[in-house]
């Protein structure tokens, strides 16, 4: 496994004070795009390293932006893991009566998770993190954005 992304994980671990354990996986077992997942039944965050570049080639038409864009990935995860809100919100998506509704539920958590990680990406430029939560955010509010027009 690639040594320095083993040591940017372990020193956003450190920065960020959290006990949450991560993995590094080659590929995300589905066929799905995702770069990071966290588990809360676990408290593990697992990154996915072949769709982290993927959607770094996908977004910024190049991998060299891979290890800032890893962190980005990292500090959005851990965000999951520090929200005091998500086992609420976690609950609440198990109780949702329509789709609308669990679409709210799901957009609320991911930017809790965002609003976590800008304290960790803040010596990055900030229109690059901003491309990568504008890109992780869209599908959300476009649903909205449907139902709304429906």
């Amino acid at each position: 496994m690639d040594e320095t992304l083993k040591k940017l994980v372990s020193e956003v671990l450190s920065r960020s004070g959290s006990s949450v354990h991560i993995k590094l996986e080659t590929n995300y077992p589905k066929n799905r795009l995702v770069g990071g997942k966290y588990n809360l039944g676990t408290h593990t965050v697992t990154l996915y390293i072949e769709q982290i570049k993927a959607q770094c080639l996908q977004i910024f038409s190049s991998e060299s932006f891979f290890y800032d864009y890893s962190l980005v990935v990292l500090a959005h995860e851990i965000g999951h893991a520090e929200d005091g809100d998500l086992a609420n919100l976690s609950e609440q998506l198990d109780t949702c009566l329509t789709e609308i509704e669990r679409t709210r539920i799901l957009l609320k958590i991911e930017e809790n998770a965002w609003e976590y990680a800008r304290n960790f990406t803040s010596h990055l430029n900030q229109v690059f993190v901003d491309t990568i939560i504008s890109e992780s955010l869209q599908p959300y509010y476009k649903a909205l954005e449907m139902e709304h027009i429906a």
